[in-house]
């Protein structure tokens, strides 16, 4: 029997990239798979990928009300995926206050409202999508590798608060993904070049390969407070 049969899965930020893929991954593992995204676009096409038994919502995390009342009129999860962000990057001097606010209150608050709404059941799970640069900084993304290191100890807490309910990370390192999208093509395939020469791997990362591990966090029932990374060597190399 798949993994995650007859298991409600919810991926927020399931419309694209990682998101997207976690999805596939839950879908094929056998979960009954909702994604949610504030793009009616983007989930009517993830939709046309995933398949008539998933499930899509217009949802916003920035929006506590509605997060608010989408889970008070649900039944409960057995597990919630979050990989919605937007977070404008640049050095800390560099940055307006006004990105920086809204870098924290995309990535982490977002965040934090799904925790504090969600309806989960026992001994399933919560799984946040934080990033390395909480262990390896970078002196052009700082507020990115602080908003990372405060999702993660998030996690670590509502570990403890939320128990027996399971709540981890995957820390993913430079994955292509649409994000990039708005870098031109040959830019974009420089870097990415230089990017896996840096690194161990040798490669850089793909959606599938943060997906996978998001995976064994769902199906793993003794992790627990847990951070995962899929970086390619990147915090060590």
């Amino acid at each position: 029997m798949p993994v995650l049969a007859n298991q409600k899965v919810l991926v927020i930020g399931g419309s694209s990239g990682i998101g997207l893929a976690t999805a596939k991954v839950a879908a094929a593992a056998g979960a009954q798979v909702t994604i949610a995204s504030r793009s009616a676009k983007k989930l009517d096409d993830a939709l046309s990928i995933l398949g008539s038994q998933s499930d899509g919502k217009e949802l916003d995390t920035g929006d506590e009300h509605a997060i608010e009342a989408f889970f008070a009129a649900g039944s409960g999860w057995d597990h919630i995926v979050i990989s919605a962000a937007q977070t404008p990057t640049g050095p800390v001097r560099g940055l307006s206050l006004g990105d920086a606010k809204a870098a924290m209150e995309s990535k982490f608050w977002g965040a934090y409202r799904v925790a504090r709404a969600a309806r989960i059941r026992d001994c399933r799970s919560l799984t946040f999508v934080s990033g390395f640069l909480s262990v390896r900084p970078s002196a052009t993304s700082v507020l990115q590798g602080a908003i990372n290191a405060a999702l993660e100890a998030l996690a670590r807490g509502l570990a403890l608060e939320l128990a027996p309910m399971r709540v981890n990370a995957v820390s993913p390192g430079l994955i292509d993904t649409p994000l990039w999208g708005k870098v031109p093509e040959e830019k974009r395939s420089a870097m990415f070049e230089r990017a896996a020469l840096s690194l161990p791997t040798r490669r850089i990362g793909r959606p599938e390969d943060v997906a996978n591990a998001v995976l064994f966090l769902l199906t793993t029932p003794f992790a627990t407070g847990s951070t995962v990374r899929v970086d390619g060597g990147g915090a060590i190399a």
